[in-house]
């Protein structure tokens, strides 16, 4: 089942509050990344399940495997629908995340994802910063196979990648997603959400183009009916 997500990137929770006055009746699938998390904590994370929103919690941990697990039972308490680690952490951080999640009934509930590449991330800094010689997408292929390997569910990926993910038996959640003529901003592997869905993306994370729109309700139906529909 396809979903729109919605990234929630906002400084504090009077603004996101504000945000989400534009959907009143609508209960859309809301993504809490790190500046909205670092500001206001498991509080309003538990405040926005219980207003009937589905979460993924964008906290993209990536320590060593005991620190991993331990923040994962904790995090794994608030039982949202979707959380993730970075893939580049490893395959024994990636399994103890799964097993911090599972120590609590709602954790289990709670879908594992690895981020294999920021969508950010172009192949020139990919080589000449991060020091990774292979190719972006051989990279994003043994860090997703990795997660499989680890017990996940799925990747954070771009669009362009979602079928090889589907090949492996992974769920794609793909960043990056602007509206036709959207401006990219600091993103380099962009796609719209008909491109998603036509390139087979299960999730599709759309910020700046729902949330800095003149009219963000209509903004998220047009991105509904293009991926979805």
């Amino acid at each position: 089942m396809r979903d729109v997500i919605i990234a929630c990137d906002f400084k504090d929770r009077h603004e996101t509050l504000a945000f989400l006055r534009h959907f009143d009746g609508v209960s859309p699938y809301l993504k809490v990344g790190m500046e909205l998390f670092y500001k206001e904590g498991a509080a309003f994370v538990s405040e926005l399940k219980s207003a009937g929103f589905r979460l993924f919690l964008d906290l993209k941990l990536h320590d060593i495997p005991t620190t991993v697990e331990k923040a994962m039972r904790n995090l794994g308490e608030l039982g949202v629908e979707l959380t993730n680690v970075h893939a580049a952490g490893g395959v024994e951080m990636m399994r103890s995340a799964r097993r911090g999640l599972d120590a609590s009934e709602s954790g289990k509930k709670t879908k594992l994802i690895a981020v294999t590449q920021l969508t950010s991330t172009s192949p020139e800094v990919l080589k000449n910063e991060i020091c990774v010689s292979l190719p972006l997408a051989e990279v994003v292929r043994i860090y997703a196979t990795n997660a499989k390997n680890a017990g996940l569910d799925g990747v954070v990926c771009s669009a362009h990648e979602a079928g090889d993910m589907h090949a492996l038996g992974l769920l794609s959640v793909t960043p990056g997603i602007r509206l036709a003529g959207d401006a990219t901003n600091d993103q380099k592997r962009v796609a719209t959400p008909l491109l998603a869905r036509e390139l087979g993306a299960d999730f599709i994370v759309v910020g700046r183009s729902i949330t800095a729109a003149a009219d963000p309700l209509e903004a998220y139906r047009r991105c509904v009916a293009e991926f979805c529909e």
